[in-house]
């Protein structure tokens, strides 16, 4: 994909998506392309089908209580296959790109068959761990409405974590299970610097309720 191309791609993706809540907005599509690019060049991928997929992947974003929330990867990848041909992509590319938008989100439980559709869950995941992750679950609390934590059994030591409830039960549920899935070596190394400073905002909270 020459540039002009990507800045073409990347105006109408911000154009598309500036009503996305805080935590699925035009920023968070872009640290996801960043994340992709890196790891795109460690695991010696196509920049060109990873880059297009990292900036399409939430094209298509509802809020987490909308029923529709489960279909969002689909409808995502449904409206990447209307647009691309727009950019010169062959039927193949397109493919890729659009399997990669579908399977890569967490809920959908699927595990990619491409290295461009491994290298986007990936991307898309180191983004909801570390400091950003962490400001991004209490983002969606807010937005949601939950609480910060069960005052009973805020750490889940005795308890399912239930983060429809509770904003902190979803890094029980989730975000601290994330750096075992990662798919690419590269990414399992950036994971693991994330969760250690998930461990670190925990340990300091429970200093502090």
């Amino acid at each position: 994909m020459q540039l002009s191309s990507i800045k073409k791609l990347e105006d109408y993706v911000k154009r598309r998506v500036e009503k996305n809540d805080p935590a699925h907005d035009f920023d968070h599509i872009m640290r996801v392309y960043n994340n992709a690019k890196r790891l795109a060049k460690k695991e010696r991928a196509s920049s060109r089908l990873v880059l297009a997929a990292a900036l399409m992947h939430d094209i298509v974003s509802y809020p987490k209580s909308d029923p529709r929330s489960k279909n969002s990867s689909l409808e995502s990848a449904a409206k990447a296959s209307q647009i691309l041909t727009r950019y010169g992509y062959t039927k193949d590319e397109i493919k890729i790109i659009s399997d990669a938008i579908r399977d890569h989100s967490f809920s959908r439980g699927a595990v990619p068959d491409t290295l461009a559709g491994k290298i986007l869950q990936d991307a898309d995941r180191l983004d909801a761990i570390g400091a950003i992750g962490i400001a991004r679950a209490f983002s969606v609390g807010g937005a949601e409405g939950r609480k910060f934590y069960n005052n009973d059994d805020p750490f889940c030591r005795k308890r399912l974590p239930d983060d429809k409830m509770w904003t902190l039960d979803h890094f029980y549920k989730k975000l601290l299970l994330l750096e075992k899935e990662m798919n690419t070596r590269s990414a399992k190394i950036e994971a693991q610097k994330r969760l250690k400073i998930m461990k670190q905002f925990l340990d300091e909270l429970k200093s502090e309720i």
